[in-house]
């Protein structure tokens, strides 16, 4: 019996790799000389696609390239990199990899605002360049009696807010709607939350909707002891107000793992010696990723054995109402 046609868009975890292979008949795009031959060529026996948002966009051009597509699997919470509402339109379930790596993400975060608020990149250098011998690392920024908002209190949001219960700082957190369920207190806009707090963590879906969510008016109103944590998408931050803020003092410092140009990041960032970058690293442990990347294959197998998808974005409807007959 003859496998189902699988694209993979560009390299990803050997475990996926492999377990696909095994499922399917795997077309592997970046080995193609001329994508778009490659896909003219095999698009229409593609029924399947496995991607991630560091793949880039995947919208119209694409979808009319296969003809017969019925799913994409994504790697990764966010799914900004796939066109929803033109996959909806074709009939295209879409997924993700949720839940997973909610933990990881919030492990990080924590870590981050640490390193961020205490120096702990800044004081390892110090200590290796020697300058220890010359004098003690300054005195450190404290989380210490800090007010902690949380831009989108949604799984990873939550995760990131118990941990922070522990220290003993006050919580409150902005979204689309207020939930009922959550004794935090809740501000109705962004700019709201920061001039009530003076730390911001970013952790928002990405897409046209949050996009430039934190600008210049949120970062002023942080203020000059207010510190930034992005771990969501770069998108949702305006860099350029924000390495102004940076520059001229509005705010403190800023702890970052997302840039609105990935893996491309501005030169004035990477000059600052006061502010943390990471690499998009967020859910970046081999238990996470493995963790994620099972779900791509789930999702997909489980989408060809004809038990649906595992786990399908909030806009991809499931269990779809019946066809009519006749």
């Amino acid at each position: 019996m003859a496998k189902t046609d699988v694209l993979m868009t560009a390299p990803m975890l050997p475990l996926v790799m492999e377990k696909l292979d095994a499922a399917f008949t795997l077309h592997r795009l970046w080995e193609a000389t001329d994508r778009d031959a490659y896909l003219k060529d095999i698009g229409g026996r593609i029924r399947g696609v496995a991607t991630s948002t560091v793949h880039g966009r995947f919208n119209a051009d694409q979808f009319n390239l296969l003809p017969n597509l019925e799913i994409v699997s994504s790697f990764g919470v966010g799914y900004d990199n796939v066109d929803v509402g033109e996959a909806v339109k074709r009939g295209i379930v879409v997924t993700n990899t949720p839940d997973v790596l909610n933990d990881e993400v919030a492990d990080l975060a924590i870590g981050l605002l640490i390193a961020t608020l205490r120096q702990i990149p800044q004081a390892d250098r110090h200590l290796r360049a020697g300058k220890w011998l010359e004098r003690p690392f300054p005195l450190s920024p404290t989380l210490r009696e800090r007010k902690i908002g949380i831009v989108g209190l949604g799984r990873i949001g939550k995760a990131i807010a118990r941990r922070l219960e522990g220290f003993g700082v006050s919580i409150a957190y902005h979204g689309r709607t207020q939930q009922s369920d959550v004794a935090y207190a809740y501000f109705p806009t962004v700019t709201g939350l920061a001039e009530a707090v003076d730390v911001l963590i970013v952790i928002t879906p990405g897409g046209a909707g949050t996009r430039h969510l934190v600008n210049a008016d949120v970062l002023n109103a942080l203020g000059p002891e207010g510190v930034l944590i992005n771990v969501a998408r770069g998108s949702v931050v305006d860099e350029k107000a924000l390495i102004e803020a940076l520059r001229s003092g509005a705010i403190l410092s800023a702890g970052l793992d997302v840039y609105e140009d990935e893996p491309r990041v501005p030169q004035a960032l990477i000059d600052m010696e006061h502010i943390v970058l990471l690499p998009h690293v967020a859910s970046a442990s081999v238990h996470t990723r493995n963790a994620m990347g099972q779900l791509v294959v789930d999702n997909l197998t489980s989408w060809f054995s004809g038990e649906g998808p595992k786990t399908p974005v909030p806009e991809t409807p499931w269990p779809r109402a019946p066809k009519a007959s006749g």
